[in-house]
């Protein structure tokens, strides 16, 4: 063991330590964030708007700032453009991180000084409690791949402005910059599969102990490095023992992420967002990601059904129960406010506090009143692959409203890894699959209102080619699981086999 890994276990106890206080101190934790941060907020121009100086309960908070989106921030943000002080925050960002919004086109979401420690702490945080919990402290002596965004910044109203894993890139402790692959030359490559190829020549023959990225870019470098080399990356990388992972559900990627390395590797699932590090994965014996309660976010929750309504239920976190779904909703020392980040979770546990990411409060099918989420496609996907032994690659699903003669039906565009042996049998048992999930679902079948849904098989790389031609091939970029519309759906046609 060298001397980072011994280190490394002294550092995981005393963090561990604070983790567990923070695990039994939520509510408490919660409470101070919202009064810290409510004494910021009668400073800015959001407060005074909002008659911040009046508000001292969550209640009054409520009344006097409605949850919003980006295109109900955008206002703010371009006063923080033009360079004004104290609009959401006290001062000014020290980032924007650039992400794409599927309605407000490129959004620019504020960091600040404040908030900066909530993303790089909880990426530390999920390491070390992974390490203090398993005793695996040897990784941290070996190279480690963090697939990620270019980290060049440009300006956008003079503030530093790039995708969050590149402004991320920029705080990767020392300690561990001679640890971290790829280059720093590399990663500013923003051709995804140039910038592969360099990735592949740079580690193929390092020992590489950790891999980090969102798990179809992950995919695609395994296929890539097996490709070059003929073997599994298991072998390649002998040492290797950790896979971390977030953005997308990771049980459809799983197995075959597991095929390519040849063995199962310790996983650590994150929840972050350009919005803020949300929950991270604490522990490998236990269902759901660790909410972050004590790190400058004050949460609320909706229920998912309500999202839409003007004056929806909202909760703190002691008002929350098991296995309901909630909309995620959050107050910021990055300076946002009752702010939609778009994202439905449900509770596996209240003590501690741990959630599972359930969808996304746009990317669902209801275009006939079903409200299918993508927790229910995924799971009913999951079980007709272990019925039939297959696989897939990836997969999205889309309405298809008839306009003629013939019902209406859900179409889904899959790539297989691994074919059923029998398609008909498969798509009757997925279909089955989706009717114990969703019973609004099964009420359209069951009544003859829609007919079983259709499967499209996307040829090798569909998925791949289709995200090339939108200039959306790699990075943080995912393919939506769900869609109400037949944008997505019109585009993938190209590339059915």
């Amino acid at each position: 063991m060298n001397l980072k890994s011994l280190l490394a276990r002294p550092f995981a106890g005393y963090i561990n330590k604070q983790i567990a206080r923070s695990r039994e101190n939520a509510v408490a934790d919660q409470e101070r964030i919202l009064k810290e941060l409510l004494a910021v907020l009668r400073n800015t121009e959001f407060g005074k708007e909002h008659h911040a100086a009046d508000i001292a309960q969550i209640q009054e908070f409520r009344q006097a700032v409605p949850i919003r989106d980006y295109e109900a921030l955008k206002p703010y943000i371009q006063r923080i453009k033009d360079g004004k002080h104290n609009v959401l925050w006290k001062g000014r960002p020290i980032y924007f991180a650039k992400t794409s919004g599927t309605t407000s086109g490129t959004k620019y979401i504020p960091i600040t000084k404040d908030s900066i420690p909530n993303h790089i702490n909880t990426a530390r945080n999920a390491l070390l409690s992974y390490m203090s919990e398993t005793g695996n402290y040897a990784f941290a002596g070996g190279k480690m791949i963090f697939l990620s965004g270019s980290p060049v910044l440009e300006r956008v109203g003079d503030v530093p402005t790039g995708r969050l894993s590149g402004i991320v890139n920029h705080h990767v402790p020392k300690y561990l910059r001679t640890n971290q692959l790829p280059s720093y030359e590399t990663n500013c490559i923003e051709d995804w599969e140039t910038k592969l190829d360099k990735i592949v020549a740079e580690t193929i023959l390092q020992n590489m102990t950790l891999i980090s990225g969102i798990p179809p870019w992950m995919q695609m470098y395994f296929d890539r490095l097996i490709e070059k080399s003929g073997k599994p990356v298991g072998e390649l990388f002998p040492n290797l023992s950790v896979l971390v992972q977030g953005g997308v559900n990771f049980e459809p990627y799983k197995s075959k992420l597991f095929a390519s390395v040849g063995r199962p590797v310790d996983t650590i699932e994150l929840f972050p967002a350009s919005e803020g590090f949300f929950a991270y994965q604490d522990s490998q014996q236990h269902e759901g990601l660790l909410l972050n309660t004590n790190s400058g976010i004050y949460f609320e929750f909706v229920p998912a059904a309500e999202i839409f309504n003007e004056h929806p239920t909202r909760l703190s976190l002691s008002e929350v129960k098991l296995g309901e779904q909630y909309a995620l909703i959050i107050n910021s020392n990055a300076g946002l406010w009752s702010y939609n980040i778009g994202d439905t979770i449900r509770f596996v546990s209240l003590n501690p506090y741990r959630i599972v990411v359930t969808g996304r409060t746009k990317h669902f099918i209801s275009a006939f009143g079903e409200h299918v989420i993508g927790e229910e496609v995924e799971a009913a996907m999951l079980q007709a692959c272990q019925r039939h032994n297959a696989s897939v690659v990836e997969f999205t699903v889309a309405p298809y409203i008839a306009t003629g003669e013939g019902k209406s039906y859900h179409e889904w565009f899959v790539e297989f890894e691994k074919h059923p042996d029998n398609k008909a049998a498969f798509v009757q048992d997925l279909d089955n699959a989706l009717r114990q999930k969703n019973v609004y679902y099964d009420d359209l079948i069951a009544g003859n209102i829609l007919q079983p849904l259709q499967l499209q098989q996307l040829q090798p790389q569909g998925f791949v080619q289709y995200m090339k031609s939108i200039g959306k091939l790699g990075g943080q970029n995912k393919v939506p699981r769900l869609s109400n519309d037949r944008k997505l759906a019109d585009g993938l046609m190209t590339f059915v086999q």
